[in-house]
Parts: C-alpha cells; sequence; structure tokens
C-alpha cells in the first residue's frame, strides 16, 4: 500500500478534516483521537475497525473516509491492509460459524479454537475429506436425490480429479422449487420492480406462486413436441418471466442455452448453431430510460430457430411474428389447464447437461461449456460459505441469463432457502439504490464498473443499505478506492471479492466473512478447491508462499466441466500443464499473485483473452474486426489495459500503419470508427485509447506478444502521473 503520500492518522487535525468536507469537524477529531486510545497497542486495524464500525457513516463525505482510512495504514509496509475484520459473536452466527461452533471439535479436532482461528483449518478440511465435506454442505442445502450417489468421489480415468456423486439421479431445478426446513412455501422467493416504478410497493413471488408458474409454462413446452434434451436458448432481460422459463428448462429435462441480451445478431446465431437450439425465448424489445431496445429483430436477423416472443410491456399484442413463432399468450395456451399447476420433474444422471453457456477463447470462437446437474450445486455451495446466505436473506446481483452470474443468483439464492432481488432496469440507477434498500437486500453483488457509476454520479446518496451483510465482486478487477466506498455505504460491510469461471461454475478464489478481507485482494482459495502458482519455468511454488505467475487449479473440483461442445477438453484445460500430487493440474489463464500477507491479487489473463465490462472477449476476435476499418492498417493488437489506481480493464488498440502514421484528428476518427465496428461484436465494447506502433512485438515463431505491449501501456498511463 503506497502510503507514504498520506498524512498518519494521529497528526490529522481538525482543520485536515474540515478541509475534506467533514461536516462537524471538532466533533469528528475528537472521536478520531477517541479510537486512537480505545485501540491503543493492537495496531491500525484495530483503529480502522473503531473508526469504520463507530464513527463512519454513508453521510459523510467519501475524502474523509478516504482520509482516515489511508491515515491509519501510513507508514504501514502492508500492501493489502484489512478494511475489514470479523467479529467474533457476528462469525459465529455464518453458515460456516454455527457449523464449527457445533462440530469443529469432530471436524477439526483437538485444533479447534473458534470459527475465525480455525478457518484455515477448515478449508484444509475441505480439499482433505471432500466425501465429510460435500456431505454436510448436501445436508446443509437440503439437497434431494431421486437416486442417492453411492459416494460423494471416486477415482476415475473419464473424469478430471475424479467422478462426483456416482450414480446419483436429481433434478437442479426441482431443488429450487420446494421450500427449505424452516421455511415455507409461502416464503418470497423473488422480490422485484420495474424501473420507473420507483415509488410502488415492491412485488412478491412465494415460493409456492413460482413452482405453479414453472409447472404451467413446462406443460406449456411439452406441447411442442420437442425430444428431451433438445437445447432451448433464452435471450432476454433478467426478469421473472426469464428465472420462470430458465427453471422450466431445466425441470423439464430439456437444455438452457444462455444469450446475453446484448449480442447483436451475429453473436446469437453463432451460439445458436453451435448448441443446436431447437427454440428460443425472447422478448419483443428491452425497456431501459424509456427507450425500447429491439431484439425479437435481432433474433429473427440471428436467423433463430422457433421463437417464443414475450411482450416488454405486460399484455401488449405482438405484431409481426414471423410464420412459426408464437407469441406468450398463445404459447401458454397450448398447456393443458386442467393439470396447469402439477409437473413432475423429469429426474436426470448427475452428468446431465442442464444448461450450455460460453466463454471467448483465444481463438475467437467461444467455448461452449456445458452445465450439469452437480453444477448448480457448487454454485449454491459457494454462496452457502463465503457470501454467507442463509434462509431468509435476500440476494441481489444485477446478471443476465447470458452470463454466468445469471445462473448462479438463480441457484444460490434458491437452493439456500433466499429470495432472489430482480430490478427490471438499469443498475446505475438511483431507481435501482432506491430498490436495494426497499428490498432490504442482506447480499448485493456487484461489478467494478457499476460501483465505478455509482461514486461518481453519487447515485446512492440518500438510500439506506444498512440490511446489507456482505458484498460480493466478480467479473473484473477492482479498485481500491471504489470499493472503499462501496463499504462505506452499508456502514463498513465487507466486499467478498469472487474469481472463478463458466467452467468452475462459480469461484476458485474469493473471500470469508470468517477472515479480515482487504481491499481488491482475495483471502482464500474457495471451499473444496486447491490452487497454485506456477513459476517461470511452469512449475506450482509451494503454496500460500509469496509469488507472482500463472495460476493453476487442482482439477478434484466440484462441480468444474468435463467436455466442451466444441473443443478439446483436454486440449484446453490440461494439456502440457505440470503434475501435483500425481494428478495434471488444471490451467485457468489468469496472472495471480501472492502477497507476503496471504492474500492473493489477479492480474489480468496470462493468454490473449481480454476482460472488457466483465465479458472475456478474445484480441483476435477484435483485431479481426480492426484490421478491417480502413485500408492504410497494416494490422492491430487489442490489448486490456488497466487504468491508474486499479478497475476494469481499458481496451487499447495498437496501429501498425501500411504508410506513415496519420495526424491526432485521424486517431481520433479512427477510434470512433473502431467503436462503430466493435457494435456488431458487443454493443458494450468500447475503445479507450488507439495507439500507434511502428511494429508488433514477436516471439520467434511470429506470434504476437501482447503482453509486452500491455506492459508499456500500463508502464506509459502510469509515467503520465
Amino acid at each position: 500500500m503506497a502510503a507514504a503520500a498520506h498524512k498518519p492518522l494521529a497528526a490529522i487535525t481538525a482543520d485536515d478534516l474540515a478541509a475534506a468536507g467533514a461536516p462537524e469537524p471538532a466533533a469528528l477529531h475528537s472521536a478520531v483521537r477517541g479510537a486512537l486510545g480505545a485501540a491503543s497497542g493492537r495496531g491500525p486495524a484495530a483503529v480502522w475497525g473503531e473508526l469504520s464500525r463507530g464513527v463512519l457513516r454513508p453521510g459523510v463525505p467519501f475524502a474523509v473516509h478516504r482520509m482516515l482510512y489511508y491515515g491509519c495504514y501510513a507508514g504501514s509496509p502492508s500492501t493489502t491492509p484489512p478494511a475489514w475484520t470479523p467479529d467474533p459473536e457476528e462469525a459465529a452466527l455464518t453458515n460456516v460459524g454455527r457449523v464449527l461452533e457445533a462440530r469443529g471439535n469432530e471436524i477439526i479436532g483437538e485444533a479447534y479454537k473458534d470459527p475465525i482461528t480455525s478457518f484455515r483449518d477448515f478449508h484444509k478440511y475441505s480439499n482433505e475429506n471432500p466425501e465429510a465435506y460435500w456431505k454436510m454442505v448436501f445436508e446443509e442445502m437440503a439437497i434431494t436425490f431421486s437416486v442417492e450417489p453411492s459416494c460423494i468421489l471416486r477415482d476415475s480415468d473419464a473424469y478430471p480429479g475424479g467422478e462426483w456423486l456416482p450414480g446419483a439421479v436429481l433434478n437442479a431445478a426441482a431443488n429450487c422449487l420446494t421450500a427449505k426446513p424452516g421455511r415455507t412455501s409461502s416464503d418470497v422467493a423473488i422480490v422485484w420492480r420495474d424501473e420507473g416504478k420507483d415509488s410502488e410497493p415492491l412485488n412478491f413471488v412465494t415460493v409456492e406462486e413460482l413452482r405453479t408458474k414453472v409447472c404451467l409454462v413446462a406443460n406449456a413446452l411439452d406441447a411442442l413436441n420437442l425430444a428431451k434434451g433438445s437445447a432451448i436458448a433464452i435471450d432476454m432481460p433478467m426478469n421473472v418471466n426469464a428465472v420462470v422459463i430458465y427453471l422450466t428448462i431445466v425441470l423439464a429435462g430439456y437444455i438452457v442455452v444462455s444469450i446475453a441480451d446484448s449480442f447483436a445478431a451475429p453473436a446469437i446465431s453463432t451460439r445458436l448453431k453451435i448448441s443446436e437450439a431447437k427454440a428460443i425465448f425472447t422478448q419483443d424489445c428491452i425497456l431501459r430510460d424509456d427507450k425500447e431496445l429491439p431484439l425479437y429483430s435481432r433474433v429473427v436477423e440471428a436467423k433463430a430457430p422457433m421463437a417464443i416472443v414475450i411482450p416488454a410491456r405486460g399484455s401488449t399484442p405482438i405484431k409481426g411474428l414471423r410464420t412459426d413463432d408464437l407469441s406468450w399468450e398463445d404459447f401458454l395456451g397450448r398447456a393443458d389447464h386442467t393439470k396447469a399447476g402439477i409437473y413432475t420433474a423429469v429426474e436426470q444422471p448427475a452428468y446431465q447437461f442442464s444448461n450450455i453457456l460460453f466463454s471467448s477463447g483465444t481463438t475467437g470462437e467461444p467455448k461452449a461449456i456445458p452445465w450439469t446437474h452437480l453444477t448448480p450445486l457448487k454454485a449454491a455451495a459457494d454462496g452457502w460459505c463465503h457470501m454467507d446466505i442463509r434462509k431468509g436473506d435476500v440476494v441481489a446481483w444485477p446478471a443476465n441469463l447470458g452470463w454466468m452470474m445469471g445462473p448462479w443468483l438463480v441457484y444460490a439464492s434458491l437452493l439456500n432457502g433466499a429470495s432472489m432481488a430482480l430490478y427490471n432496469g438499469s443498475p446505475n440507477s438511483s431507481g435501482f439504490a432506491k430498490f436495494v434498500q426497499d428490498a432490504k437486500v442482506t447480499m448485493l453483488g456487484v461489478v467494478p464498473s457499476i460501483v465505478r457509476t455509482w461514486k461518481n454520479t453519487d447515485g446512492t446518496a440518500g438510500f439506506d443499505w444498512s440490511n446489507i451483510r456482505c458484498f460480493s465482486s466478480t467479473g473484473e478487477a477492482s479498485s481500491v478506492d471504489d470499493y472503499l466506498w462501496l463499504m462505506g455505504r452499508a456502514c463498513y460491510k465487507p466486499v467478498i471479492e469472487y474469481c472463478g469461471g463458466t467452467e468452475i461454475g462459480g469461484g476458485f478464489i474469493t473471500g470469508s466473512l470468517l477472515q479480515p478481507q482487504a481491499l481488491s485482494a482475495f483471502s482464500t482459495p474457495a471451499m473444496g478447491c486447491n490452487l497454485f502458482i506456477l513459476d517461470s519455468n511452469g512449475n506450482p511454488l509451494p503454496q500460500v508462499s509469496a509469488g507472482i505467475g500463472e495460476l493453476a487449479l487442482d482439477p478434484t473440483l466440484f462441480g468444474s466441466s468435463t467436455t466442451l461442445l466444441n473443443a478439446d477438453h483436454h486440449e484446453v484445460y490440461f494439456s502440457g500443464m505440470p503434475e501435483w500430487n500425481a494428478k495434471v493440474l488444471r490451467r485457468h489463464g489468469d496472472e495471480f499473485e501472492c502477497t507476503t500477507e496471504g492474500y492473493y491479487r489477479a492480474h489480468g489473463r496470462a493468454d490473449d483473452t481480454m476482460n472488457l465490462g466483465g465479458i472475456k472477449v478474445s484480441s483476435i476476435e477484435i483485431e479481426r474486426i480492426c484490421n478491417r476499418v480502413n485500408d492504410a492498417i497494416l494490422e492491430t493488437a487489442a490489448i486490456g489495459v488497466p487504468p491508474v489506481g486499479g478497475g476494469p480493464e481499458q481496451l487499447t488498440i495498437a496501429v501498425v500503419f501500411k504508410d506513415q502514421s496519420p495526424q491526432a484528428e485521424d486517431l481520433n476518427q479512427l477510434k470512433l470508427m473502431f467503436n462503430s465496428a466493435l457494435k456488431k461484436l458487443n454493443p458494450l465494447f468500447k475503445v479507450s485509447s488507439v495507439v500507434v506502433v511502428p511494429s508488433l512485438p514477436r516471439t520467434a515463431s511470429n506470434k504476437v506478444m501482447r503482453r509486452v505491449l500491455r506492459k508499456e501501456f500500463t508502464q506509459a498511463k502510469h509515467s503520465k502521473i
């Protein structure tokens, strides 16, 4: 932590606080002195704990929060100072804390002390005793099997790391549609609100109402006479109907094909072809900020199979459908209404596909990654352990079913007996902030770009987020200052960083409410996961030792993928990887650092894939488009460059021209042309800067060394400060 430029807390005066905008600087200065006295001798983390828990409130200007946080750690050698430390009484109430308090001696033995002290021992237990650990988690989440597994894990040459739950038969969606122990069918499954109706009462769907809706849609879906096991796509915003349709497809023995509603027609078409989808659910349009954004027309342009089209505005009739397409009303009319609320789940073998999702690879074609009926259990287990999602909680995470966090939200909420909170509108708006308040959200998931927008617009001002017990963040690298600001909006609740992948079904590295949490850092591998940082020779460093390098995973990872629809799974994830304990490690592709204090930091992709706004995309995919924008271009390189101060990667295009370089105004025009062309790939992609280079750095085998350019561009940004 670069704290040298900050004034130590003891040296901060009332005048300093006044200059930062403190409303009552003298009183605040007295409180600061009191915190220093109360935490005397216990170190800077204890002082910050006193200030964050008892002094600082959301209404105090962030400049004051920032001054005091950095003041606490001024002069500290720590690169990852904790912004939150667990309270022993609160820790004992968490899911993991409750289990350890009841069974700690049984699980860990005589070495057990308390949930906080023994957390690392519990993580070790989850890896060394998978049979006992996962059986306990399934019992905690009340997962039911129509056929119980013969064991939790057994060796198998067919499955990297072993075969999980052999012989098990279940339906992941069916497990979402029954009340968990301690809950009833009249408890809330979904709480929601439409944008623009922020002063109106909240809308609720109970567990029983959700089950009834799913049964109706399942009966209508069967009336289409599609073969069981058919792939059926969803391309629509994540609202109640989308959740109902998602659960229906899985419950009825079909396979969901997840397509993001931001995709242009070519991207939609690619995913439909790879998955061989037989039908698609979509909306006529997307409503955002009083605007109608076309959606059905994009689906038609993609030459999609039969579409079931839902009106964005209630029961508004939809005109101009293709001959074989159905309106939502006509589709539901096909159901046998004498048994509309009754449906028997199609029970499936554990490794049967339930969902096909997509993640971009370095070849430019999206990898088609199947989720099985095991994957939802991994997602929910992460929520149970790391985000501490409890029965009766309210979980919000702005997401879409086209990306893994959409299905993750469905399963992590419902399988843990919590309510899912859905806002039909932009999460950047004050309307969303009010929804979080009104719905009494207890766990709020975010992506860094949304947090940055909230901070820059002060969009959360005046709203009470005190019900939040923790935040969680994924998708892209976060900024220390942005997340310090975020914690302050909820009276300093922790941010649980969460990094994984579609092919993991959840996270491999994250945080915990039983450990101190540092900003923009991870405190622990996920439960049931061993991870390794590889040295420059590709060999694993000793675990939890300081170092930086490409990340690799122990293949014994519950819920992770075992096949790809359009690529060689072994080639993508295992070929050329080192061994550990006689097992070939699994490739992930991110570069990670383990700090001397035991925290982890992400340093972006180790290969040529970028993360733009939470969407992984191949550099080659972007370059292919940019190379065709102007005849004067010889070649381009697309680079994700982290901004100064941290945060989401920004897209920089390095350009090599055939002849001389253009003038500055021509570069601005070129940037506009790049952005216009990239809209066809994804409207969310935006070029931040264009840099002219004489040539692209290459290896002896002529591969472009994008990491060299990334390092140069990053250093150039920092040198301008």
